[in-house]
């Protein structure tokens, strides 16, 4: 049954994966299915893979760490978390992530509320097949585009 707020999403071009800082992200359902409640997103990423110390100043994230293991930075805190378990992050608070597992990761993340996923997509490029190696990333630019989701670099990716 489809509901006004969950329609069935086949495999529209929004849902294809694309690359961004160096991993592959989807959105798995965006904002606009959802009257902007939240967006729904999917990321993969290679071991040793985070992106830089960030903040989301509009919408809170949950992540769910569907395969692989990932620490998560979330203020001046450390989580480790395996397949199967959820991080919060509250927005206006600086976070970041590491995979840790040498086959990589996938993790899942709720963002609320969405439009942010807007951000990820205008600075993906899609991945025209699998194998495909990731393109190279200018962080500096995907940064300087951040002000409109007011988003805030506020370090380099952990280590």
């Amino acid at each position: 049954m489809t509901s006004p707020f969950f329609p069935t999403l086949g495999r529209a071009p929004d849902r294809e994966p694309f690359w961004f800082l160096g991993g592959q992200a989807r959105i798995l359902i965006p904002g606009g299915a959802t009257d902007n409640r939240f967006s729904l997103m999917e990321f993969a990423d290679t071991v040793g893979h985070g992106p830089p110390h960030h903040v989301h100043e509009d919408e809170e994230a949950v992540w769910f760490v569907l395969d692989g293991e990932v620490t998560f930075f979330i203020g001046d805190q450390r989580h480790d978390l395996a397949a199967g378990q959820v991080a919060f992050g509250p927005r206006g608070v600086p976070h970041s992530y590491l995979v840790r597992s040498p086959q990589g990761a996938r993790i899942g993340v709720l963002f609320s509320p969405a439009c942010v996923e807007e951000f990820f997509r205008a600075n993906g490029v899609p991945v025209a097949e699998a194998g495909e190696l990731p393109p190279d990333v200018d962080q500096a630019l995907v940064m300087a585009s951040s002000d409109p989701f007011h988003l805030r670099l506020t370090g380099a990716p952990p280590a």
